[in-house]
């Protein structure tokens, strides 16, 4: 189960809806082994695309090397759909290299989702979500 605070569930999703109509992407980072994901890194999508997300190469070194000093992992790495449902897509699972991560997905289509996968060796399995108001 993905448990995230109110917080960061409203800026994800405000992150998706103002990229709309291009993919928006980031990673929500907290401290190593903790599965708790508590710092909120929206990226830019390299790619500019409605249909595809990527990461700029130079700003994931910056990031991981950022993360590295700070103790951290990325705990949530999520992108938005334009235009279709809130599922990895082919595209997306071969490129889900953090096995402990949550993705989540947002679509911004007419029918808003938020959805939390875990992506391991190529398999998807969908998660619940619970939002909270803050980690007790």
């Amino acid at each position: 189960m993905l448990t995230i605070t109110q917080e960061l569930y409203d800026a994800i999703v405000a992150h998706a809806r103002a990229d709309h109509p291009d993919e928006a992407c980031g990673i929500v980072a907290g401290p190593e082994g903790s599965g708790r994901p508590e710092r909120f890194i929206p990226m830019l999508n390299a790619a500019r695309s409605p249909t595809f997300y990527e990461f700029d190469s130079t700003d994931l070194l910056k990031l991981y090397r950022e993360l590295d000093d700070r103790d951290e992992e990325p705990v949530i790495v999520y992108h938005s759909h334009t235009a279709t449902e809130a599922y990895p897509s082919r595209t997306d699972i071969s490129y889900a290299n953090e096995p402990g991560a949550h993705y989540v997905l947002v679509s911004t289509a007419e029918d808003f989702q938020f959805r939390s996968f875990r992506i391991v060796d190529g398999a998807v399995t969908e998660e619940p979500v619970k939002v909270v108001a803050s980690y007790a």
